[in-house]
């Protein structure tokens, strides 16, 4: 998740998504109107575990205050669902790295202050690096490119098949940025808490339940690809899970087969998951999403370093060394930099400090994807760091290593085989010739990694002098060994790394752009001239459709929620003067009763069945229903009953005009809050029943249409991209799980909407969903 959150980024929070706390809302202020906080607004807050652990010794050359960036600022303000945001802050910069020394003279006393910081280090935090030496998790040492996969990417799941598409996944993925080691499949966030199923019951209610996520997980072991899913701390509002979290996620993974979690918004994992993991006899990776600062250090065997919570802050010309890769070279550091166009500087420290790199594409639904250069950046800096990994972990690696050219940097990694250089070029233009100043040994070698040659050295005396080129803002890597390269894994990273050079990667796109999405059509139904029953008519006329997203994330970049049919790409605030054509409207939400009498005249029966009519028993919904919104009903479920009915959903714009008119007010009844408009929020973990459909007269349009928002959420328009499926809801429901502004966020406003990510009908389907319909107008 690249770092200019509204230009406030000293106001940072503990996750996965974060910026600074103003609110997105103030972008577009006036084209917006302003309320209060609503009585169904949820006050929703963050608690996070961190374990700190008080710095007391400090170095003045060391504890330079650094910064971080890049040359691209966009707008990445969270949106919380209330306007509220109690987050926790996180460490800056300087607390994660150490910067460089002042000047190439001072080097030798900064590696020394290193050192002793080290030390004294160890020794405060009772550092044991016993869990670094554990067999069955030396594999963590070896990960060097992780990707973030939503389940709700389209590469992932074929909801036509209904199949996992583990294969195709991964050969679209690695033929862009090169072997996977890992992935993150994300099953929870943005969707969590659009009804009380927790994070279990979301890794459970996946299509095929356990059986096919263990038949999924041995696909990727299959492609030599280990999986982890996501731990959320935060989830503390739906349902209770009846036993220690720790114990859950453990138990759950071990059953599925997977091979790690990923703690979001963490940067200290307690210990208590390293228990509960090792009971099961499966022992997993635990990966927080942040560095660990504390002793959870000697149980945490990989880690993300996410740099988000540090946007707008310009990453330092002379690069930063990571502190724990410094303290434990075998722990596994993955990089990530989610909303940066422009990677060069987290892909640069990454390689300096011979760390890996997590990707993430599809954020949220939102796909930010790589540039093909800073992806054939990544395949080539993994494939030597994976064929060298045991010279990164050595103790012994020295940051800063002494090179020739100004502006260049590297690392130095000795080994069994030989000593490894990471270089980096941090000036803009190409350096070539001279680059390093060896001590020479004879029968000594020297290899050009990045370009797959040999390097004949420049002897003097007892000197070696190494020339090569490198990019302007490039990337290098030599080995010296007097082993003969030319058979084994060196040789074969020579071969690859001489033919994929072959392409220079100035020849690669640093171009970025949105996806384009499209609507899903929605075919006409026969026009008729008088109101079906139960229906009412919306006259024609001309309308200012006005409404944003309220996505929590991706602030106002272009392909942040949806593009409609007349723009040109995806975006959060739309406005558009258009004519709207007569139509009648359901009077209110389909019932219980109504969807039973489909079920029996029609024989409707789902093709994907799970969560179909969940909340019903023996093909029945429970007594006292029948005036309740059916949910638990799919779009396609909908859809289906649109068309038995010789009805059909609405698009958005007509549900808003339904529900706004022509005056833009922001609530069917006005624009002033009434609290007797619609069922009180619902905060408990165990959700209560919707409320009937005419429970709340006083919520009605002047037309009479009843029951448009507050009580469940209801289905309109479909869009799709190359990678994600979503539907906008519109409505929103009284639930509203508390304990976290990362929830799915509900809205009353009629001048806002929900956007829904859809993988599968069985896993769509949802306890606060029902829908509406409508019908052309003559």
């Amino acid at each position: 998740m690249s770092r200019a959150f509204g230009g406030l980024a000293s106001l940072i929070c503990q996750t996965r998504r974060v910026s600074s706390h103003s609110r997105l809302f103030a972008i577009a202020n006036s084209k917006m109107k302003t309320v209060k906080p609503t009585p169904g607004s949820v006050n929703r807050s963050l608690h996070l575990v961190c374990r700190s652990f008080l710095f007391l010794t400090t170095f003045a050359m060391l504890s330079t205050s650094v910064t971080f960036g890049d040359e691209w600022k966009a707008r990445h303000t969270l949106v919380p669902p209330n306007g509220i945001m109690n987050l926790s802050e996180l460490p800056g910069p300087d607390e994660i790295f150490f910067s460089g020394p002042a000047d190439p003279a001072a080097r030798a006393a900064w590696l020394e202050q290193l050192k002793a910081w080290r030390a004294d280090r160890r020794t405060r935090i009772r550092y044991d690096g016993s869990q670094f030496e554990r067999s069955e998790l030396e594999w963590t040492q070896h990960v060097f490119s992780q990707v973030q996969l939503l389940i709700w990417d389209r590469d992932f799941y074929d909801v036509e098949h209904a199949q996992y598409t583990v294969g195709h996944f991964l050969d679209e993925t690695e033929r862009r940025i090169g072997p996977i080691d890992a992935v993150l499949i994300w099953q929870v966030y943005p969707n969590l808490g659009v009804d009380n199923r927790n994070q279990f019951d979301l890794l459970r209610d996946l299509p095929g339940g356990i059986p096919a996520l263990r038949e999924m997980v041995r696909q990727f072991h299959g492609r030599g690809v280990k999986v982890f899913f996501p731990f959320i701390k935060w989830d503390q509002g739906t349902r209770e899970e009846g036993e220690a979290l720790s114990t859950a996620i453990s138990k759950l993974l071990t059953d599925i087969g997977a091979d790690g979690i990923n703690f979001d918004t963490l940067e200290s994992v307690p210990a208590e998951f390293r228990h509960a993991s090792d009971a099961t006899r499966h022992p997993l990776a635990l990966e927080p999403q942040f560095e660990p600062r504390d002793e959870s250090l000697s149980w945490t065997n990989i880690a993300w370093n996410d740099w988000v919570v540090w946007e707008g802050k310009p990453y330092p010309f002379v690069p930063m060394v990571d502190k724990n890769r410094w303290l434990e070279a075998r722990h596994a550091v993955a990089v990530t930099d989610r909303f940066t166009r422009d990677k060069t500087d987290s892909l640069q420290h990454a390689f300096f400090n011979g760390e890996g790199y997590a990707v993430l594409e599809n954020l949220w639904g939102f796909f930010y994807t790589m540039s093909a250069y800073d992806a054939e950046v990544l395949l080539r800096f993994t494939r030597i760091e994976r064929a060298m990994a045991d010279n990164l972990h050595s103790e012994d690696w020295e940051p800063h290593t002494p090179t020739v050219q100004p502006g260049v940097f590297a690392s130095k990694f000795p080994g069994k085989a030989g000593v490894l250089w990471t270089i980096v070029n941090r000036n803009e233009y190409a350096v070539t010739g001279e680059q390093l100043r060896l001590p020479h040994t004879r029968g000594m070698r020297y290899y050009d990694l990045w370009h797959g040659v040999e390097i004949t050295p420049e002897v003097k005396g007892q000197e070696a002098m190494l020339s090569f080129g490198l990019d302007g803002r490039g990337f290098g890597s030599v080995l010296a060994t007097v082993d003969n390269a030319a058979s084994g894994a060196t040789h074969d990273l020579l071969v690859y790394m001489a033919e994929r050079s072959k392409r220079p990667l100035a020849s690669y796109s640093r171009e970025w752009n949105p996806i384009q999405q499209k609507i899903v059509e929605i075919s006409p139904t026969v026009a008729v001239d008088t109101a079906p029953a139960g229906m009412v008519r919306v006259p024609d006329g001309d309308y200012d459709f006005k409404v944003s997203g309220i996505e929590i994330e991706g602030g106002n970049d272009p392909g942040v929620d949806v593009q409609y049919p007349w723009e040109e790409t995806a975006r959060r605030f739309h406005d558009h003067r258009m004519h709207v054509k007569s139509f009648f409207i359901d009077r209110t939400p389909v019932t219980n009763a109504q969807f039973k009498e489909f079920l029996v005249k029609s024989n409707y029966r789902p093709k994907d069945d799970h969560n179909f009519l969940r909340d019903w028993k023996d093909q029945t919904y429970p007594a006292g229903w029948d005036s309740k919104p059916v949910t638990w009903v799919s779009i396609e479920d909908a859809r289906a009953f649109a068309a038995w009915a010789g009805k059909r959903l609405p698009h958005e714009w007509e549900w808003q005009y339904a529900a706004q008119s022509t005056d833009g007010r922001l609530y069917p009844w006005g624009d002033e809050w009434k609290s007797d408009a619609l069922p009180p929020a619902d905060h408990g973990r165990t959700m209560r029943p919707p409320s009937n459909i005419d429970a709340f007269p006083h919520g009605a349009h002047s037309s009479g249409v009843l029951d448009l928002v507050g009580n469940v959420s209801q289905w309109t328009d479909e869009y799709r991209d190359q990678h994600t499926r979503a539907a906008i809801i519109r409505g929103g429901a009284s639930y509203q799980p508390q304990g976290s502004i990362w929830y799915f966020p509900q809205t009353y406003r009629l001048d806002e909407h929900q956007k829904y990510l859809l993988m599968s009908p069985g896993r769509d389907r949802a306890e606060t969903i029902g829908f509406r319909c409508v019908v052309d107008a003559q």
